[in-house]
């Protein structure tokens, strides 16, 4: 995308030369929010999935780390179809991201601008890409998920993905394709970058946010779906050795969407593949975010791209 282009405070930069000062507050002290939305290409065209509820969830995150953002929440749409528009693409990963800009150094970033920007990419794929008989590989990371005792786990900031970030390279560099994270009790919480299912007796299963997971919309659409199609779910703790006994397990998100996970710790999940209720609410999904389910109406921001 480096011929597209940013949106910063109301205005278009190239992608180029969409610049801040290295002294930018959040650059030195991760405060900053963000959030992440995909347009699809519908059968109705350019499509973003679920784009008011990503900015009430922008707007929340900013509220917790006393952010004043200047523009309405409906001027952010506005700006996140415009930019959509403006860059001709007609699926793409989506960034908004809310910042404290240069001013005074330290600590305290309240004397200093909040910034919003808003850039978006082709994003193929956030995992590798797995097939009916082989799921993504997982470990169950060294790293603690952050505590609410500790951090805003319900902010979607910045500060929280160095945590993220240091699990997902301890997975990778131990040949695995994503980390799972346990809570402070032990309990299991999210991936790195992705909530989690279990299925066990066709049971759906997800810890509940309380636990340190985030509020992930796809997790929701996923709970509305699977409610709509007679999956019974709970919302519980998940103990790490559920994982090795589960009959399937998935994670959501909206880079990832949903993503059958084949082996955690080097135990085979079921058959290692996509299994049954995996793939049915896989294709539940792909009807939504695609404009052929009833939700399409309610969750699609349609868009006109000349």
């Amino acid at each position: 995308m480096n011929n597209g282009h940013i949106w910063i405070d109301g205005s278009f930069y190239k992608w180029d030369e969409a610049k801040i000062h290295v002294l930018t507050h959040s650059l030195h002290y991760g405060t900053a929010v963000f959030e992440g939305i995909r347009c699809y290409n519908t059968v109705k065209g350019p499509a973003i999935f679920r784009l008011e509820d990503h900015v009430n969830r922008l707007f929340n995150s900013a509220k917790i780390y006393f952010m004043n953002i200047e523009f309405s929440k409906e001027q952010i749409e506005d700006a996140i179809i415009d930019t959509t528009k403006k860059n001709r693409i007609d699926e793409c990963y989506i960034r908004p991201l809310a910042y404290f800009g240069y001013g005074k150094m330290g600590i305290n970033p309240l004397s200093n601008k909040v910034s919003v920007a808003i850039a978006l990419w082709k994003w193929d794929e956030y995992l590798r890409k797995e097939d009916v008989n082989h799921g993504v590989r997982v470990m169950v990371s060294g790293w603690m998920r952050i505590d609410a005792r500790t951090m805003p786990i319900h902010a979607k900031a910045t500060a929280n993905y160095a945590n993220s970030a240091l699990a997902r390279i301890e997975a990778i560099k131990a040949g695995f394709d994503e980390a799972l994270m346990l809570n402070t009790d032990g309990m299991v919480v999210e991936a790195s970058g992705e909530n989690i299912f279990i299925v066990k007796n066709n049971v759906l299963i997800t810890p509940p946010t309380a636990s340190g997971a985030l509020e992930g919309i796809t997790r929701d659409t996923v709970l509305r779906l699977a409610k709509d199609d007679n999956i019974v779910t709970e919302i519980r703790d998940i103990s790490k050795d559920e994982l090795y006994l589960a009959d399937e397990v998935f994670l959501t998100g909206t880079a990832a969407e949903i993503k059958a996970v084949g082996e955690i710790d080097n135990r085979r999940i079921g058959n290692g593949g996509i299994e049954k209720i995996t793939l049915q609410l896989k294709s539940l999904f792909d009807d939504l975010t695609r404009g052929n389910h009833k939700y399409s109406t309610e969750w699609l921001s349609y868009i006109n791209i000349d």
